[in-house]
């Protein structure tokens, strides 16, 4: 009785380390170097974008508070302090909804198509190089798991023209396109063609057109932070450029 129960709790034992084993969750994705903070605001997708955000927030303490709350209901898949701290909220394999209302080179649904980084700055002050150093580590990790056209590394002006300002006019775009996240051009230029049109050409890029003015001001922006409301000779320069680096749809 007692070798015949010995053996039933051995059998039990085995069986329950086996089906312990074939129902284990799997590793979540994700960059191994950030804490792990999930947020409750996701949705499932796969991403072929990166959208860089700044916070608004003064502190990464409450930008997480947001980011985690159910109540607000936004979320990022990082977030970045400006001592470098990275964050991760929601696991790459889900959606979080970071982008809103959104638009990029015929995309309408940007939170399913990317992933969002939030980078603590209250959109009044530089970003310190501990926090781009970070970023800068991220980026390339996502770039190398996912193939990420260096295109498709934008900001959350970008897709979102006349809704959005982030992130701000200090954020080194340059600095990062020279790392090869984002497009980028540098003088002298060359002149585009008679009767280049600028607008359509802003639409080719990825821009949403419908409020002309917006797009200006997001494509200034990013690239020229120019005070003016129209595209300058310069913008005009610039953006043929930047055309040159991609293929007709958009994508290297």
């Amino acid at each position: 009785m007692i070798r015949r129960l010995s053996r039933y709790c051995f059998l039990s034992f085995t069986l329950c380390l086996v089906f312990t084993a074939c129902v284990s969750v799997p590793p979540r994705a994700g960059n191994v170097m950030a804490q792990w903070q999930p947020s409750p605001n996701f949705g499932v997708r796969k991403a072929n974008y990166v959208i860089v955000h700044h916070t608004s927030s003064n502190t990464l303490e409450r930008a997480l508070a947001t980011l985690t709350s159910p109540l607000a209901e936004v979320s990022s898949h990082y977030l970045i302090g400006r001592d470098g701290r990275m964050l991760q909220l929601v696991d790459e394999n889900h959606r979080a909804w970071h982008a809103g209302e959104s638009y990029w080179g015929g995309t309408t649904d940007m939170n399913s198509a990317s992933i969002g980084i939030e980078l603590v700055n209250n959109g009044e002050e530089p970003f310190p190089p501990a926090q781009i150093d970070a970023l800068l580590v991220l980026l390339a990790d996502l770039r190398a798991r996912y193939n990420i056209p260096r295109a498709n590394f934008l900001g959350h002006a970008d897709v979102a023209p006349g809704r959005k300002d982030d992130p701000s006019a200090f954020f080194p775009w340059h600095q990062l396109a020279m790392a090869g996240f984002g497009l980028w051009c540098e003088p002298p230029f060359a002149l585009p063609p008679e009767g280049f049109d600028a607008l359509l050409g802003l639409s080719a890029l990825g821009y949403d057109i419908r409020d002309p003015h917006k797009a200006i001001a997001s494509f200034k922006l990013h690239f020229s932070h120019g005070d003016e409301k129209e595209m300058s000779q310069r913008d005009r320069e610039m953006l043929y450029c930047l055309l040159q680096q991609v293929t007709p749809t958009g994508r290297e």
